[in-house]
């Protein structure tokens, strides 16, 4: 099924490092109109600014050095069905010193990576003597096409391709049994391990973008009736006026990703500068006000542009997806519901924000918290608040404790220790 595990440090070559730093020099930037703000896109003002810092101040050496001290990161063949043979597979893997701890696998989304693992691995990992909440073995992959991960050579990889990928990490770290966390794409492909690997591996599932579908009378007549005599609140009011926002305004990238992911690759590629601002925008639109750091802006740009397969394969999930039955305009999509516990985290700057009643259409929902802050990159953004939905949900006081058997993520107690929660360490 796969191969040894390889250690891995980030170490991009002085060669591409001079090179892009001669693109920047030869950067070319277009006029914009007066006092248009973000209307038309990211402002010229922003992408200067960040071009120059990229140029003259920003250390990617540094960043580097600070991803390999904090990221624990290796990397392994793996088989993948439907003719697309071995890849080699880059991801962080750090266990808790929680022997029984859960085991979880998290997988970012488009235009994140391996990186939005960051903030949370430390909250994930962490112990808890007293008992109050559980603690994770954490497992985070680079997409293929993303990051450090090997891109894939040939057309048809589709998100089940992606699942398995995820399912044969995680059996080939030792963990028979898991659960996963994601959002974006992260989202869609926990679902599709969820319906082929749920039961069996992997125990419940937990994202922070939450698929819904209206209710109807005759798929969810009970919902659709109460919703009937129940006026919105107004966050689900709120949620419906950000879900029509972003598709009247935000869904360009979506279609030209969808269709001609090859076309929009060369500028991706060729201009450093384009894949800024290609980036930027999303970073800035599809956040609750979070304050970017330059730096940091650089570091998530650096790693496309870095990336083994280049910004390129990144893209082509969205074409591959969209043509296939798992694609967003497909009525199969949400068909074949997954039976294990699912957990949702709601956030009102999400890209499309249902109402939670419409997201049982998804599946065996057990678990919802509704935040009042925060946006598409609940990593990053929000740490602490995704964590603490993490721990109330596998907790002992939550739907799904033990759902993996023997791994509570509890320190044990010593024989005969009645107190409630764990032994002190």
């Amino acid at each position: 099924m796969s191969s040894i595990e390889t250690p891995f440090k980030i170490s991009v070559p002085d060669s591409d490092l001079d090179l892009l730093q001669k693109k920047l020099s030869l950067a070319t930037f277009p006029n914009e109109l007066e006092n248009s703000g973000w209307r038309y896109g990211v402002p010229l003002a922003d992408v200067k600014r960040l071009v120059a810092r990229w140029s003259e101040g920003y250390d990617w050496r540094a960043e580097e050095a600070k991803l390999n001290e904090e990221l624990p990161q290796f990397t392994r063949d793996i088989e993948v069905s439907g003719g697309h043979g071995r890849m080699n597979i880059h991801y962080v893997h750090k266990r808790s010193e929680v022997e029984n701890a859960i085991p979880l696998l998290f997988v970012h989304g488009w235009p994140g990576s391996f990186i939005e693992v960051r903030k949370i691995l430390p909250l994930l990992v962490q112990a808890s003597p007293d008992g109050k909440f559980p603690s994770f073995h954490v497992v985070a992959f680079s997409l293929p096409g993303y990051g450090f991960s090997e891109a894939p050579k040939k057309p048809g990889f589709l998100a089940s391709h992606y699942a398995e990928i995820g399912n044969k990490l995680m059996l080939a770290l030792g963990y028979n049994e898991y659960v996963t966390q994601g959002g974006d794409w992260g989202a869609l492909i926990t679902r599709k391990i969820a319906q082929i690997y749920g039961g069996k591996h992997s125990k419940a599932w937990h994202t922070n973008m939450p698929f819904g579908v209206p209710p109807t009378l005759t798929s969810q007549p009970l919902t659709y009736l109460s919703q009937l005599f129940r006026p919105y609140t107004s966050a689900e009011k709120a949620g419906f006026a950000r879900s029509a926002e972003f598709q009247k305004e935000g869904t360009g990238y979506f279609l030209e990703q969808s269709t001609q992911p090859q076309t929009l690759g060369y500028s991706l590629t060729d201009s450093p500068v384009g894949l800024l601002a290609w980036i930027y925008e999303k970073l800035v639109n599809w956040t609750d006000g979070y304050p970017w750091e330059d730096d940091e802006v650089l570091t998530w740009v650096s790693i496309y542009y870095f990336s083994l397969g280049g910004p390129t394969a990144s893209a082509r999930i969205y074409y591959e997806v969209y043509h296939s039955s798992d694609g967003s305009t497909s009525p199969t999509r949400l068909k074949n519901k997954p039976t294990i516990p699912l957990g949702v985290s709601m956030f009102p700057k999400e890209l499309v924000v249902p109402p939670k009643s419409w997201t049982t259409a998804s599946g065996n929902l057990v678990f919802a918290a509704q935040h009042t802050s925060g946006g598409h990159f609940a990593a990053h953004e929000k740490p602490e608040l995704l964590v603490g939905d993490l721990r109330k949900m596998f907790g002992r006081k939550g739907p799904v404790y033990g759902v993996v058997p023997g791994k509570n993520g509890y320190v044990p107690r010593p024989r005969g220790d009645k107190r409630k929660g764990g032994a002190k360490l």
